[in-house]
């Protein structure tokens, strides 16, 4: 049986993740920013389909980029020398976010529900989440967002209306990342695209060692306003400079960061959720059943 959370339960270990689907943990609970921050400081990340409950995730293995050998692909670079592109950090997290959550088939829904835009645009009001965006003029073609715990950035979804677009963010992601002194990139579960641009998989345990040496590293806080990217010294390539860009960027106001998450003392209960054979198929996106796919 399935563990299922009250809004006032922890999570169980992650240890008891079932091995079919590959780390499926609990259902239920919530979207706060409590809830939400406590889930990713223990490598679990939520992931459900319209109309089913919120369902709770810690696969093994891990799928990640190591940050430090990250390599810039020659398509990257080739696309960059010969476009007129900005790239920026942060300059409007919400439409990142609503960009990667458009279906890309009349066949594929879209996990990013409203609920979910909503959950994770209040964790970037508490800068804990964060986005990079790729421009051509003043059009947003490219983008991806994630999670900030730690030295590890949980990468949750990527999109591309260019050529590229979605390649040329993860790598300046990574990039800044590493002036950071940040360790991963976690893109979750496995993914053809992601393997062929130097993922790595590695076991649950190694990952949340990862994970956990790298809880106590701070950052400072004007390392994540809003700024434009100098991508040719980013990637220490050459080609044409990022132009003037005449989009503002769009501020929200920090909050107060929320009280953890307590521990609490009542039963967990148990509960059985219909899981969708097609669901179960670990294939797309940053990257789980149901995400989209990274154009490349």
């Amino acid at each position: 049986m399935l563990p299922y959370l009250s809004t006032d339960i922890s999570f169980p270990p992650v240890e008891q993740a079932l091995d079919d689907p590959n780390g499926l943990l609990a259902a239920g609970a919530d979207l706060s920013s409590e809830r939400l921050i406590q889930a990713y400081s223990q490598g679990i990340f939520p992931w459900y389909s319209p109309g089913e409950p919120i369902l709770w995730w810690s696969p093994d293995p891990r799928t990640v980029f190591f940050v430090n050998h990250f390599k810039i692909h020659k398509s990257v670079k080739k696309t960059l020398r010969k476009s007129q592109l900005t790239v920026t950090l942060n300059f409007n997290f919400k439409e990142t976010v609503k960009r990667c959550s458009r279906p890309r088939s009349a066949e594929n829904g879209t996990w990013i529900t409203k609920e979910m835009i909503e959950a994770y645009c209040e964790l970037h009001r508490l800068g804990k989440a964060h986005s990079l965006e790729v421009w051509q003029g003043n059009q947003l073609v490219g983008g991806i967002y994630g999670v900030v715990t730690g030295g590890v950035f949980c990468g949750e979804s990527m999109f591309s209306e260019i050529s590229n677009g979605s390649k040329i963010a993860l790598s300046c992601l990574a990039r800044y990342l590493k002036q950071l002194d940040f360790k991963l990139i976690d893109c979750q579960i496995e993914n053809p695209h992601l393997m062929k641009l130097g993922a790595s998989n590695i076991s649950r345990k190694l990952y949340l060692s990862l994970l956990h040496s790298s809880s106590q590293q701070t950052w400072d806080s004007q390392q994540w306003q809003p700024q434009r990217l100098h991508w040719p010294s980013l990637l220490d390539i050459t080609g044409k400079d990022d132009l003037p860009l005449e989009v503002e960027p769009v501020i929200v106001e920090p909050a107060t960061p929320p009280l953890a998450l307590q521990p609490a003392n009542g039963r967990v209960e148990s509960c059985e959720v219909n899981i969708k054979p097609a669901d179960t198929q670990l294939s797309d996106n940053l990257h789980r059943p149901g995400r989209h796919g990274i154009e490349v």
